[in-house]
């Protein structure tokens, strides 16, 4: 089984309703360990999920979901804390900006989520709201630390936030441990340079010389920790770039037609390479970090389409793996 920890809320996402610069919020599913779940269920994975859900009408409007979508969720009981929010804003690009109000994602003890965990497991990831507070990050490594005794490969996806963050330092610390441990991971260069300014910093701010800067000193000192094997740099737009001590690939987008907007299209390339990486038998500490230029492009292209695919939608809606395999039988 696949499981995925940390986070679920609601996206409240603007959209303009008039000339007079008014907006109206629509409630849309969301978090990034919770479209990841639904993602990888979706590509044909047996997926867990582990994460409190609040007992509030929201809580059950996030769950539909992940009933539809085959994902179980790990904690049966549901939590007296509110679902929590995050409001959602888009620039002129149509890139999403967030701000957060968190409460049922934080509703959890050790023991419950160890309690939770699946005798074997395939793959544990990571969620990036587990490092942000100091006794939130110490529960979720030993939750990570007893997935990987059980059996899990370590993935994580950072999402670097900036603006959720108190003090950044103690969180980068955070970050720093976990990323000791994980086999994988997959950043945006938003989060890169995040973590370089310590600040939230969009694409647009930084230079082709800058962004080629921040990928060999991440990727190197990611590399060069006692577990990490791959890396995946994400650049919007840009497309993905991937890492090992073994090759490296660049794989441009997928086009979304129609297109909708970004959100969850990361989430679904991390849930897109994990599938693909358990298929070809790659998926483990040793052959991660065997695998070339080939291996890393073709993932990089499986991971490209399904997020392509998402982007059709507003709001985060992975394809089948249906959908996926007919895009890239039409090569």
């Amino acid at each position: 089984m696949f499981v995925v920890g940390g986070e679920s809320l609601i996206d409240l996402i603007s959209e303009p309703v008039g000339p007079d610069g008014v907006i109206r919020l629509v409630a849309h599913q969301g978090g990034s360990p919770y479209n990841c779940a639904i993602a990888l269920s979706k590509l044909g994975n047996d997926t867990g999920f582990l994460c409190p859900i609040s007992t509030d009408g929201l809580g059950t409007y996030l769950l539909a979901p992940l009933a539809e979508a085959g994902v179980k969720p790990l904690l049966s009981e549901r939590v007296e804390a509110y679902t929590t929010l995050a409001v959602v804003t888009f620039d002129a690009k149509k890139s999403a900006q967030y701000g957060f109000y968190r409460n049922a994602d934080r509703a959890f003890t050790r023991e419950g989520l160890i309690a939770a965990l699946p005798a074997k497991l395939e793959a544990f990831q990571v969620g990036g709201f587990c490092p942000i507070e100091p006794e939130d990050a110490a529960i979720w490594m030993d939750v990570a630390r007893e997935a990987a005794r059980r059996g899990a490969t370590l993935t994580m996806d950072p999402n670097v936030r900036p603006s959720l963050v108190p003090d950044f330092a103690g969180y980068k610390a955070r970050l720093s441990s976990f990323l000791d441990i994980v086999n994988l991971v997959k950043v945006s260069i938003e989060d890169l340079a995040s973590l370089e300014q310590n600040r939230a910093v969009r694409a647009t701010e930084l230079t082709p010389a800058e962004v080629e800067a921040l990928v060999t000193k991440y990727t190197a000192d990611f590399l060069g920790r006692a577990n990490c094997e791959l890396v995946i740099v994400t650049f919007g737009d840009e497309g993905s770039r991937a890492f090992t001590k073994s090759g490296s690939a660049r794989q441009g987008v997928y086009p979304a037609v129609p297109f909708g907007d970004t959100v969850g299209a990361g989430d679904t390339l991390m849930a897109a390479v994990l599938t693909l990486l358990n298929e070809q038998g790659n998926l483990k500490p040793g052959k991660l970090r065997a695998m070339d230029d080939a291996a890393l492009n073709a993932m990089l292209r499986f991971g490209a389409v399904a997020a392509g695919l998402n982007c059709q939608f507003v709001g985060c809606h992975p394809p089948t793996r249906g959908e996926v395999d007919a895009v890239l039988a039409r090569g």
